[in-house]
């Protein structure tokens, strides 16, 4: 598979496009007022111990409380829990891991205690950011993870031999009782120079946060992730990255001098763009990303996906659309079925997505048929680097799965709500609003404090009372007795109304106006 790395930098924002084939599939975004905060090391200071759901609140200076887990206080033990493995870019940072039993919160904390923690997901919505004390500190080749104890190895490198390798040169070359090392998925052919260079960088970091957090006053930032670029450059490229493009001579740089630290065999793949086309144009990648906002997706051969976020999950609908096959009506469903599944898992990963998601395929007779489509989405699935888990089709023909959610979605972190329909996606029709207008007018009239006003309208609900309801404004006069005037304003929203008083022009819709 062709895979690149597309960076676009200005002064205001950072923007990484990874492509598979030519196509997109992920996209970052980073800016000053935006940052991304997981992996930022906290002094953080507890405000409320809840035992009640074992947890606590931690002051870490955001706006938000962040919160803390009992199971976020203890280190993972289990060989196939390994942090090394954790999506969201292999750095250890993915949450608990530990199959034992949760300690008592209560016992381990008290409020005003100062705490070391690390963000592992981000403030999203009305909740703060999820913190763990289990610090970890990624670099190129291994993840360190002071409070744990074990030299574990990415399940993502196989081969037995390999791994026992790996495992041996690491264990040999660690100082006694530093802690845990995770060998990333990288580190296949890892030489002892780069790891010695790697682990004296790591330890020499976990010494300098100590030093600091016993320096400052909680709640304190002590330690902050690396940028979004060197980020993507430590965690994602690697030889199985085809080309790295980017439009900044400044990151161009920064690029250039931290691969000759840790991987001068890769300064080849690495291209400054200067065409004059935007490198993001040339690529075709803004129109991808204007599509990211919209429900419907297109399949290739005519089929559509209906994408729905919501408070408490993400639905997904298969639909045939046009598509109408040339056999029977199973093998057109199923050729349908398999697109979406591939698109199903690229839309995830592309809006970055997480929570519960429910993918609502088209109904197929065939059990061999639904047990191929749940296969050809968690094969897709497979090149997610967060978690998910794909459940088997259910009862009503459901595929019910979980992804792995440490950041706000593009759509969440991009976009705001419609001032207009705040956030319903919907306004009243032309009729409604004129039957809302028509009962405050009646409530106006039975006041008997306002003899004139003036009513101002969308145009188009307007242009209805002249087509529709020719008869309205002298009909209501009658029943009012109010002298009424109709003004079409296009600075009005669809479903907005404003009531003047006439002369002196006062606006008195929030006195009279009714649901």
């Amino acid at each position: 598979m062709k895979r690149e790395i597309l960076i676009s930098g200005s002064a205001r924002e950072t923007r990484v496009a990874i492509l598979e084939d030519d196509r997109l599939v992920e996209l970052l975004v980073d800016r000053p007022d935006t940052r991304r905060s997981v992996g930022d090391i906290y002094l953080g200071k507890v405000e409320a111990v809840l035992p009640g759901i074992q947890a606590a609140f931690v002051d870490i200076g955001a706006e938000k409380s962040a919160f803390l887990h009992a199971s976020d206080l203890i280190e993972s033990e289990d060989d196939d829990e390994e942090p090394g493995d954790r999506p969201d870019d292999d750095n250890g940072n993915g949450g608990r891991a530990s199959r034992r039993k949760d300690p008592d919160i209560g016992a381990e904390l008290k409020r005003g205690q100062t705490k070391l923690v690390q963000v592992i997901k981000e403030s999203i919505g009305t909740k703060g950011p999820r913190v763990t004390a289990q610090v970890s500190l990624a670099g190129r080749f291994l993840v360190y993870m002071p409070f744990a104890s074990k030299v574990g190895v990415s399940r993502k490198i196989e081969a037995r031999d390999l791994r026992a390798k790996l495992r041996e040169m690491v264990s040999k070359l660690v100082p006694k009782d530093a802690g845990g090392w995770i060998i990333r998925t990288v580190a296949d052919d890892l030489t002892e120079a780069s790891c010695k260079r790697e682990i004296d960088h790591l330890y020499g970091l976990w010494k300098k946060i100590q030093r600091k957090s016993q320096s400052v006053r909680a709640p304190a930032l002590i330690q902050r992730e690396t940028s979004l670029t060197r980020g993507i450059v430590r965690d994602l490229f690697s030889d199985k990255i085809d080309s790295l493009l980017v439009d900044s001579k400044q990151l161009y740089n920064e690029i250039e001098q931290y691969l000759k630290q840790i991987d001068p065999e890769l300064l080849s793949r690495v291209k400054l763009y200067q065409a004059e086309t935007a490198l993001f144009d040339e690529y075709d990648i803004e129109a991808e990303i204007r599509n990211l906002f919209k429900q419907r997706v297109d399949l290739p051969t005519g089929g559509y996906l209906i994408i729905q976020p919501t408070e408490a999950l993400i639905s997904i609908d298969v639909n045939t659309g046009r598509y109408t096959g040339k056999k029977d009506p199973e093998s057109t469903i199923f050729k349908t079925n398999i697109e979406a599944a591939r698109e199903v898992a690229r839309q995830l990963r592309l809006r970055d997505m997480g929570g519960i998601i429910v993918v609502d395929f088209i109904d197929m007779e065939t059990r061999g048929n639904r047990d191929k489509v749940l296969q050809e989405l968690r094969a897709h699935l497979g090149r997610d680097r967060a978690r998910t888990k794909a459940f088997a089709v259910s009862e009503l023909g459901l595929i019910e799965m979980t992804r792995q959610r440490v950041r706000p979605s593009l759509w969440q972190s991009m976009t705001a709500d419609c001032p207009t329909c705040h956030g319903t996606g919907r306004v009243f029709r032309p009729e409604v609003v004129v039957r809302r207008m028509e009962r405050s007018l009646k409530r106006a009239g039975a006041d008997h404090k306002e003899r004139q006003l003036a009513v101002r309208l969308h145009p188009e609900v307007a242009l209805y009372l002249v087509e529709q309801e020719p008869n309205f404004l002298r009909q209501l006069e009658k029943q009012t007795g109010l002298q009424l005037e109709v003004r079409d304003d296009p600075m009005m929203r669809l479903d907005e109304f404003r009531m003047m008083a006439k002369p002196a022009g006062r606006d008195v819709t929030e006195l009279y106006a009714v649901a």
